[in-house]
């Protein structure tokens, strides 16, 4: 067992507080794994650990199920929690370094068409829960927000007069994004309606609350979204990173301005807002094959 390992762990991701809650309880799971490793290999401190040994761990978690994508997000981890150590003078290299995970296999997201989409969102009802999972459907899908951002949102970050919603995305970093008028209206109707939900003194500051007047949690509505796509007779299942999805689509196909949804979505690396070119390819494809009279053989 690596002397004091638990310490500098909790050392390390107490340092974290300008990540997300969400990415903080991953890197939290992923060191946790590493040192796991380390006791049963018989590592007895974090400057033993090699590159080679590194490999092996990744290797292992691989073949345990581990994808691409999240073995990326381990290693990245491990190279931060080095560097920690590194700036505290316990250990004289990064391990981490020039080590590689399986390459993680290019999966398009799965979005909503237009129709399907309006339907999703036009749900009927005036009780104060409907309305208010009226507007956070129109909200997602009018601006394209992460599941975190949404639910961090006060009553603050609303301009109702510009049309304007303020988050506070990955990194820490604050962008604006435009409000269509359905979502606006949406919001404004829940406004109306929301002191219905708050307990006594009504001093909670979240846009979204819920019935029990405390800011509504992430788990809440994926299941809420989960429940309206199939009231709304949809044929997948619908989660919060769907309509951002749908979003950033149908905005592409209509502008093709690819850096606008970059600034939109708070992509860092427009390589990641370019998975919505694929997505256009394969719908201009399928047209092609269907249309063109020299596309493929007919039948």
């Amino acid at each position: 067992m690596i002397p004091g390992a638990e310490d500098k762990l909790k050392d390390y991701l107490g340092s974290l507080q300008h990540l997300s809650p969400h990415t903080r309880e991953a890197y939290a799971h992923d060191l946790g794994a590493l040192h796991a490793y380390c006791d049963q290999e018989g590592i007895a401190s974090w400057q033993e650990l090699d590159g080679r040994m590194l490999s092996n761990f990744t290797a292992r978690r691989h073949r345990q199920g581990v994808n691409g994508r999240s073995l990326q997000r381990c290693l990245s981890a491990i190279r931060s929690f080095y560097r920690f150590l590194m700036k505290n003078g316990l250990v004289r290299r990064n391990p981490a370094v020039g080590v590689l995970a399986p390459r993680a296999p290019r999966k398009l997201p799965a979005t909503l068409d237009a129709d399907q989409t309006a339907r999703l969102v036009q749900i009927a009802g005036e009780q104060p829960l409907v309305v208010r999972d009226r507007a956070i459907l129109e909200l997602f899908y009018s601006s394209g927000l992460r599941l975190a951002e949404l639910t961090d949102l006060d009553l603050d970050s609303i301009d109702f007069q510009d049309a304007m919603v303020t988050v506070t995305g990955k990194g820490r970093k604050t962008r604006k994004i435009p409000v269509g008028r359905h979502a606006i209206r949406a919001l404004q109707d829940w406004l109306r309606i929301r002191v219905e939900l708050l307990g006594a003194g009504g001093q909670e500051p979240a846009l979204f609350v819920s019935r029990r007047g405390g800011r509504l949690g992430h788990r809440a509505i994926q299941k809420r979204l989960a429940e309206w796509g199939l009231k709304q007779g949809l044929p997948t299942h619908i989660h919060p990173h769907m309509l951002r999805h749908s979003f950033a689509t149908h905005l592409l196909e209509s502008s093709g301005d690819l850096r606008a949804v970059q600034e939109l979505l708070g992509h860092a690396d427009i390589s990641t807002t370019q998975v919505y070119t694929h997505l256009d390819f394969q719908h201009l494809a399928k047209v092609y094959d269907q249309a063109h009279p020299r596309a493929r053989k007919k039948s």
